[in-house]
């Protein structure tokens, strides 16, 4: 086995363990950040922040569909924190930069500084207004979420999913 197998192979053999745990510990800090955010910063409920992101593939029928629709937005955030880590998995099975980068000082701060960005612009710039159909409100509440996206999304997914 050449050296570029072996190390590809140690890289990637504890692949699902890290999945698990990045898409999972942002599942929750992201939850949990948004959820703080709509109760006390927009006097708003977690149903409806939840309703919310259902409402991206359900419509505005979603804000009427209670506990149902809410889990859905839950399993629908779930599902976009494995995604997210699932891509950044494969950015460092791919590009050695990026393991230079952890592996330097402070390297999970730097990658996630990036990467957490790059998520929310990525989602509000470009997947959600595709599936609503309508352009994104730059305002406070996006920048909000644009330097939140750094610590409760980059960094659970960069430190759990770095080796």
């Amino acid at each position: 086995m050449s050296t570029a197998a072996a190390e590809r192979y140690q890289i990637s053999a504890d692949l699902v363990p890290r999945l698990v745990r990045a898409g999972a510990l942002t599942a929750v800090a992201d939850g949990l950040f948004s959820s703080v955010l709509s109760v006390a910063a927009y006097h708003s409920t977690v149903t409806r922040l939840f309703q919310g992101v259902a409402g991206v593939l359900l419509g505005k029928e979603a804000f009427e569909g209670g506990t149902r629709t809410a889990v859905v937005g839950v399993l629908m955030h779930i599902g976009v924190a494995f995604g997210w880590s699932a891509v950044f998995l494969f950015l460092v099975l791919r590009w050695r930069w990026i393991r230079n980068v952890l592996a330097s000082r402070y390297g999970i701060v730097k990658v996630a500084c990036l990467y957490g960005p790059l998520v929310w612009m990525a989602m509000s710039l470009v997947v959600i207004p595709l599936l609503v159909h309508r352009a994104p409100a730059i305002t406070i509440r996006w920048w909000v979420q644009f330097f939140g996206h750094i610590p409760f999304v980059g960094v659970p997914i960069v430190a759990a999913g770095r080796r």
